[in-house]
């Protein structure tokens, strides 16, 4: 018998995406892996039922699709999606790990391997598994159509015959994949943009975009982890950080801000004294807001004022554009459940670096050390 892989119909408000997409289905047959999907399930990409059907899929129920030997899910799983999962299956999707850590212990009590796209390490074998990458530069160019549209002003310069327009200024905090997305974009769109972080490492990438890279006269330590990953300051540097930060800030028409640190909160980059020296009319783009915000006024979910400045808190900027975000999840999903699932069969191997580092929890235990340490203190 194949092995047999269950999509079910996202049920988290405001979730478009899908885990899959229509044309990745001949894919898993070469593996030797039969899909169900959810009736419905499609929804927010805009593909039908009868389009999951037509490239080979069985289309279900929701006990069908959650309780395949494989699940392939977008946002974490229910406790009611947990109890229709049988024990043994495979769940792939973003678990968030680090941060709602009880998932993992709801999956190991029902007897589900929890794989955590968040967790792929971040090597080059892996780099077609690389989830958070996909939907992090989606965020940084979404973020920046939005702060266009809120800002009050032109990007580009212009040059009109009623005078010359200068361009607008950006300034992204944080060069991650989101930041660097976010830099090409607004470059493009015609503004002057300058990119910060605190790993001089991407200074080279921040300048091949087209941005100018701030460097702040301050001491860091090592500021990037093994996984390439910015690590946290200390309390006294983060905060001299935030203080030397704040003319950049006040000279900047758009802030967008990136900065995320696994399984913290966000480092808070843009002050109460930054927004206020900010001219009103001028905008904030806060992609770390569902971890607390780097900016002092985000609302994680809202859009605020204060004092004159529009504070943007989007939550999942991928969503919105659920097409494509869709398709290059499904990829990503689809090659790690290939390093898996082989000639019909589920083979866990957990001696394969990407198997092992991905394995939140398997045999009901949780067996991953960062999660298992949240859980027990």
């Amino acid at each position: 018998m194949p092995v047999r892989v269950g999509v079910p119909r996202e049920s988290v408000a405001g979730e478009r995406r899908v885990a899959t997409v229509p044309e990745l289905l001949s894919r898993f047959e070469r593996i030797g892996a039969e899909v169900t999907v959810e009736a419905g399930a499609g929804a927010g990409v805009f593909a039908t039922d009868e389009d999951y059907s037509s490239q080979g899929a069985t289309v279900g129920d929701r006990a069908s699709a959650l309780g395949a030997d494989v699940v392939l899910k977008v946002a974490p799983p229910t406790d009611d999606e947990i109890a229709l999962m049988k024990r043994g299956a495979v769940l792939v999707g973003f678990l968030s790990p680090l941060d709602t850590p009880g998932v993992a212990t709801s999956l190991a009590a029902r007897g589900v391997t929890g794989m955590a796209m968040e967790l792929v390490p971040r090597i080059s074998r892996a780099q077609t598994m690389d989830a958070l990458s996909a939907m992090g530069s989606i965020g940084g160019y979404r973020a920046v159509l939005i702060a266009a549209e809120a800002l009050p002003k032109f990007f580009p310069l212009l040059t009109t015959a009623a005078g010359t327009v200068k361009p607008a200024s950006v300034l992204v905090l944080g060069a991650g994949v989101a930041g660097l997305q976010a830099i090409a974009t607004a470059r493009r769109l015609g503004a002057r943009v300058s990119g910060y972080d605190i790993r001089d490492e991407v200074k080279e990438q921040v300048q091949s975009l087209g941005g100018r890279f701030v460097e702040l006269d301050f001491e860091t330590q090592a500021s990037a982890d093994a996984g390439g990953y910015a690590t946290a300051l200390a309390a006294e540097k983060a905060q001299r950080q935030a203080e030397l930060l704040i003319p950049h800030i006040a000279a900047a028409d758009v802030v967008i801000t990136t900065a995320l640190i696994p399984g913290r909160p966000a480092p808070l980059l843009v002050t109460e004294d930054a927004v206020a020296a900010m001219r009103p009319g001028s905008v904030i783009v806060d992609l770390a807001a569902p971890n607390g915000g780097n900016c002092a006024g985000t609302k994680s979910g809202q859009t605020v004022k204060l004092n004159g400045v529009t504070i943007f808190g989007p939550t999942n900027l991928p969503s919105e554009m659920s097409v494509h975000a869709s398709e290059m999840y499904g990829r990503t999903l689809l090659a790690l459940v290939s390093e898996f699932v082989k000639e019909g069969e589920v083979q866990l191997d957990f001696e394969d670096e990407i198997i092992a580092g991905s394995c939140v929890c398997h045999g009901g235990e949780i067996v991953n050390e960062r999660v298992k340490s949240l859980v027990t203190t």
